[in-house]
């Protein structure tokens, strides 16, 4: 009877414990960039999971393959970045990119970086390299990718998702108001996009993949942006994930980012010979008969 009275306590606070974990489980931006290897023609067929896509962009200094989908919030450093707690609910003064110092959760560094494609190379304290930067060309669909970290499920609210896009700057870092439209500076484009929008609801609502595609403007000018992802969880609960988009004109291909090209070492140019190689010396007698065939019938080939 004690057996039995203490195992259905372990069960009660093992459960509490896993509850707990759940409703703390935060996002952030799994993919700037995702790409679907086939078009759907119905949006409720669109899986976001990772055998039907593939990641073209990431968010500043994301590091790559160092936890499996969903998991980087148990990151050595998490990565999800929520800014402080404020009685401004829309948290307006607060650091619109993580520092990786301030906020409720610092998260990782996502400071902007200059030059920006600086963000994008190197590898992380475990080595682990950071992923590329996304390159598009103006009025391109961008859809970005994010785990639902439990909050997609019904009887939670559906809080949008804020996306703005300020021209790049690597002087000058911008701040909360300019992302959402309401600073000196102004984004060359806004959108809300809904967060729940998920797919392959399995039994772990944490692992949820989610997703949300929108058009790049068509009068961007052709150059770098910086952008930030936003979302709300509870009345004043922010939180954010900051990127570079390097936009190009329409025609230019950016199904890769830019390689730089490789110059030519003269020293590895193959040198073309100015004179003709000098004849084989074919012996005398019936031995040397074949050289000698051989020879008359390159002339005749090449006359």
């Amino acid at each position: 009877m004690i057996f039995s009275t203490l195992a259905k306590a372990t069960l009660a606070i093992a459960g509490t414990l896993l509850l707990t974990q759940s409703v703390e489980s935060h996002s952030y931006v799994d993919c700037v960039d995702w790409r679907f290897k086939q078009a759907s023609k119905n949006p409720k067929d669109i899986s976001w999971h990772d055998k039907n896509g593939e990641c073209f962009g990431y968010a500043r200094r994301f590091p790559v393959g160092a936890k499996p989908f969903a998991k980087l919030d148990s990151y050595s450093r998490n990565r999800h970045y929520q800014q402080r707690h404020t009685k401004d609910k829309l948290s307006l003064n607060e650091l619109a990119c993580s520092n990786g110092k301030v906020g409720e959760e610092p998260g990782q560094d996502e400071t902007v970086s200059n030059p920006v494609d600086d963000a994008y190379t190197g590898k992380d304290e475990k080595k682990f390299p950071y992923g590329r930067m996304t390159v598009k060309n103006v009025g391109d669909t961008l859809c970005m990718r994010w785990p639902a970290k439990n909050h997609a499920v019904d009887d939670e609210d559906e809080n949008f998702v804020t996306i703005g896009i300020m021209k790049y700057d690597g002087k000058k870092i911008y701040s909360q108001k300019d992302y959402l439209n309401k600073g000196e500076n102004k984004p060359v484009q806004n959108v809300k996009v809904p967060y729940k929008n998920c797919s392959d609801k399995g039994r772990d609502t944490d692992i949820w993949p989610c997703g949300a595609c929108f058009k790049l403007n068509e009068n961007i000018v052709p150059g770098d942006y910086s952008g930030q992802w936003r979302w709300r969880l509870n009345s004043n609960e922010w939180y954010t994930s900051c990127f570079d988009i390097r936009v190009k004109a329409k025609g230019d291909n950016a199904t890769e980012p830019v390689v730089p090209p490789k110059k030519e070492d003269p020293k590895e140019q193959p040198k073309e010979d100015s004179k003709e190689k000098p004849k084989k010396k074919c012996k005398k007698g019936r031995k040397g008969k074949k050289c000698r065939e051989a020879q008359k019938k390159e002339e005749n080939e090449s006359n």
